[in-house]
């Protein structure tokens, strides 16, 4: 099977999926949690499927730009479709479908990069299964900061709207962002570790910028965890530091990727 069908078919449940929880919102009405979760697992098995076949060859993983993108996008999803059976994180859907719709398009129809296929060792696999773990909740952390950051600017000008009255309570809110930068922190720390006990040197010359950023962010990460613990950072400051992460993060592993594969072409 060529992986066009099953792109195509996990681009439009996803839209569907959002398409439906954002009209259900806009008349202040509440999603189905069940139909979210049904239309979420057959976009991600769809999905699922289109990576599998995208990602695997005979020289081992293809993991270049828009791959890794469309392959975190799915880890994302899958985290939070697994989350959503305890926790209130069903708004989250509404920022990642429409991820994983653009993920999903770009790794079929867009250039593939010049990244070289990956060697499937058990300590680099372990090593790359980690670094997308640690990517994928820290975007579920980012996000969740972005819906914070619009609950607590409606709350301060007392204009809630529908997507606004379905949000958990502020406090869950910031609950739920401290719960997933603990687990992104914690996983990040784990696929430092990984990379430099597995990877033959962290500090090679195309691998450098990424490491010096990715240890940036996760200063930067555990300050803000210390700070909540410490000072009680919230709010805000909370989000501010979040982002800051984020953006460092980002900058290690696709910015560096899109250099090297596009730019560079090496």
């Amino acid at each position: 099977m060529h992986p066009l069908l099953p792109s195509l078919a996990a681009a439009l449940l996803y839209a569907g999926a959002t398409g439906y929880q954002g009209m259900r919102l806009a008349s202040r009405a509440v999603p189905s949690k069940s139909l979210l979760l049904g239309l979420g697992a057959l976009a991600l098995l769809a999905h699922g499927l289109s990576l599998f076949m995208q990602l695997l060859s005979p020289n081992g993983l293809h993991l270049d730009f828009f791959n890794a993108s469309s392959l975190i996008a799915a880890a994302v999803i899958l985290l939070i479709l697994l989350a959503l059976q305890r926790m209130p994180v069903e708004n989250l859907l509404l920022l990642l479908f429409p991820l994983g719709s653009l993920t999903v398009l770009f790794a079929q129809f867009a250039p593939s990069g010049t990244a070289p296929a990956i060697t499937e060792e058990p300590g680099i696999l372990a090593h790359i299964l980690l670094s997308i773990l640690a990517y994928g909740m820290l975007t579920i952390a980012v996000f969740q900061s972005l819906l914070l950051l619009l609950q607590d600017h409606h709350l301060k000008h007392k204009t809630p709207s529908g997507l606004i009255r379905n949000f958990p309570p502020l406090q869950t809110m910031e609950s739920l962002l401290f719960g997933f930068l603990w687990a992104g922190w914690i996983l990040l720390s784990a696929s430092l570790l990984s990379g430099w006990i597995f990877l033959d040197d962290l500090f090679a010359q195309h691998l450098v910028h990424k490491t010096l950023l990715s240890v940036v962010a996760w200063v930067v990460f555990g300050l803000l965890l210390w700070g909540r613990h410490q000072l009680g950072w919230r709010g805000y400051k909370a989000i501010r530091w979040t982002l800051a992460g984020f953006c460092l993060l980002m900058l290690a592993y696709f910015g560096s990727k899109l250099v090297r594969e596009f730019i560079l072409h090496i």
